[in-house]
């Protein structure tokens, strides 16, 4: 027992002891954890906009790109006519072969082969819908603070119970899906599913087990945080993500900035056709 400053005895309990390497281990744990639950965010946000852009891209801007291709055909044809030489047949020629038939992204997106666009026994055409274009290429701050939530507390490497790993990789897919539609109400739910049947096998703090747990949570992290670096990196690396770190703050304003510049050169590649035929 001991006594406050008057001399009366107080009944103060003792402060706990605490290990001090586990508490160093606690603060390096947290931090790591901030660090990985941002990066995950960052790679899977990347990820959805890459493919909202392609597609997006592909829908908007898709009849300029081509519509430069047949100009630039074009001139190279009018060009070799009147000239007859075999260098400006050539190009001409090279000009032409790039009008090909434009990928089917229907095709793309379900993984079916060039079968798939051919058409029925009767010889009709089937009825092939394009892919909707999303709302919005990047997902909503709300809809990122939940998934980081989600992701902080469900990933399945979180978990070493194979039944258990298996549980939050089917429930982290759904998430994954919600985030990708930028479905806010699904991801509250999902939320409100995980915490009412979250069966947390973490040691409590001061056993003797939480030392080693920590030790190896912060292994997972940091081995984790270098893959998503690499991760990270190779989608920024690829051809759409080279095209989508042009304004990575704004895709959508990216393709109205990328739209106006093809309208440029489609007037200057009209005009300039229009001169050669005059």
């Amino acid at each position: 027992m001991t006594t406050d400053r008057v001399g009366e005895p107080t009944s103060q309990a003792p402060v706990p002891w605490t290990d001090p390497e586990e508490a160093e281990l606690e603060a390096r744990v947290v931090r790591a954890e901030a660090e990985w639950v941002d990066a995950e965010v960052a790679v899977e946000t990347l990820r959805i906009e890459l493919d909202n852009f392609a597609l997006v891209h592909h829908q908007r801007l898709g009849p300029m790109y081509v519509r430069l291709d047949e100009l630039d055909a074009l001139i190279a044809e009018v060009r070799a006519a009147r000239s007859g030489d075999a260098e400006d047949l050539r190009r001409a020629y090279e000009a032409r072969s790039v009008l090909d038939p434009m990928p089917d992204l229907e095709a793309f997106f379900n993984g079916t082969g060039s079968e798939g666009a051919e058409g029925s026994q009767d010889g009709e055409q089937p009825a092939v819908a394009m892919p909707q274009a999303p709302d919005r290429i990047r997902p909503d701050r709300e809809a990122q603070r939940l998934f980081r939530d989600l992701a902080r507390r469900a990933h399945p490497d979180l978990a070493q119970d194979p039944e258990e790993v298996t549980r939050r990789g089917e429930f982290i897919a759904r998430v994954n899906e919600a985030y990708a539609a930028g479905d806010v109400l699904t991801l509250e739910a999902l939320a409100r599913e995980w915490a009412e049947g979250d069966p947390s096998g973490v040691p409590a703090s001061g056993t003797p087990e939480r030392a080693g747990w920590l030790r190896q949570r912060l292994d997972w992290l940091e081995s984790r945080l270098r893959r998503l670096e690499q991760l990270r990196a190779e989608l920024a690396d690829g051809p759409m993500g080279q095209l989508l770190m042009l304004l990575p703050d704004d895709p959508d304003a990216l393709l109205e900035v990328l739209a106006e510049q093809l309208l440029a050169s489609v007037a200057e590649r009209q005009a300039e056709l229009d001169a050669l035929l005059q």
